[in-house]
């Protein structure tokens, strides 16, 4: 009986300790990365938006971020490289970064499209040309399938298209099924898990190309290190199963101008059963592949803003199409 009374109360002193040394990082990493745009409401969320002045008369871009991650990816080295051109708002997803859902709002990709599409009108952006990279080019495919009339173009990073039969091991950590195990992890192990794998998630997610030495703080890694961000990524993955399918069958119903970009090496979704295979069932669609990994937008923002151009170029043209026969 000593015995176990003893074992509890190491365990209970170990959860007290982990969840303060949580709630330390928590505090200590929004000290060091704040919110850096302004928060717009709409229904089901409260979205944190970064946006850049351009050209008014050129179609608007918006920039959506992949699983796990938060709008930094796309400012540390692209958004300025498209700003001069056009005007481009990039956005936390619905619980990424620092936007959050509304309660009983949840994850799945017809709801974050809708969320999407809110935006989208709150801004006038008149159907602007939707960049996702990797997680966000699914919901970039859910916004054009679901809300035709908000999306002037895709132009999609090393997206996921397809359901996987298996989780990129990276991820393996998000896929707890008991939401009350989810928390707990959440408030307890993940934070300092994630501080002692870090190194090696990162470079698992970035190969074969190297880790940039300021990813953790320009491009807002340390942001993954907070309870909400391990709970909201877990919800968005578990969300797939549900959504995913049922939305790859419907890729041939897409009539807006597609474009794909992949590195050859990704080594966390396949070019050509991700890349390929949307291109197979889209219109039009084109694949372009060039060398580097999953992480482009940080890795080759020269290569990934001149593929955005080239696809709001051919977005323009649709519009300026669209309305002359209007």
């Amino acid at each position: 009986m000593i015995i176990v009374l003893s074992f509890l109360a190491v365990a209970a002193l170990f959860v007290a300790l982990a969840c303060l040394f949580t709630v330390y990082m928590k505090r200590k990493v929004e000290a060091l990365l704040p919110p850096t745009g302004r928060f717009i409401d709409v229904p089901g969320a409260r979205l944190h938006v970064r946006e850049f002045g351009g050209d008014p008369g050129a179609p608007a871009i918006l920039l959506v971020h992949g699983l796990a991650g938060q709008l930094d990816h796309f400012t540390y080295g692209v958004a300025a490289r498209l700003a001069g051109r056009h005007r481009v708002v990039a956005v936390d997803r619905p619980g990424a970064g620092f936007s959050t859902r509304a309660p009983g709002t949840p994850a799945d990709l017809r709801t974050q499209a809708a969320i999407l599409a809110a935006l989208i009108d709150t801004l006038a952006l008149d159907a602007p040309l939707v960049v996702g990279h990797s997680l966000g080019g699914a919901l970039a495919l859910a916004l054009a399938l679901d809300h035709p009339r908000h999306v002037g173009a895709l132009a999609l990073v090393a997206p996921l298209t397809h359901m996987q039969d298996e989780v990129p091991p990276v991820f393996d950590g998000l896929t707890i099924l008991s939401p009350l195990w989810r928390h707990i992890v959440a408030w307890t192990l993940a934070t300092p898990v994630s501080i002692k794998n870090g190194r090696a998630a990162l470079d698992a997610v970035f190969g074969p190309e190297p880790v940039p030495h300021d990813f953790p703080t320009r491009g807002g890694a340390l942001l993954g290190l907070r309870p909400g961000a391990f709970l909201s990524a877990s919800d968005d993955l578990r969300s797939l199963p549900d959504c995913l399918p049922a939305q790859q069958t419907r890729y041939g119903e897409l009539d807006v101008p597609v474009a794909i970009l992949y590195g050859k090496d990704d080594h966390i979704l396949d070019p050509q059963a991700h890349g390929q295979a949307l291109a197979d069932k889209v219109r039009g669609a084109r694949l372009q592949l060039i060398a580097g990994g999953h992480m482009l937008p940080v890795t080759n923002p020269e290569a990934t803003a001149a593929f955005i151009l080239a696809a709001a170029a051919g977005c323009r043209s649709d519009r300026s199409a669209a309305a002359a026969q209007g």
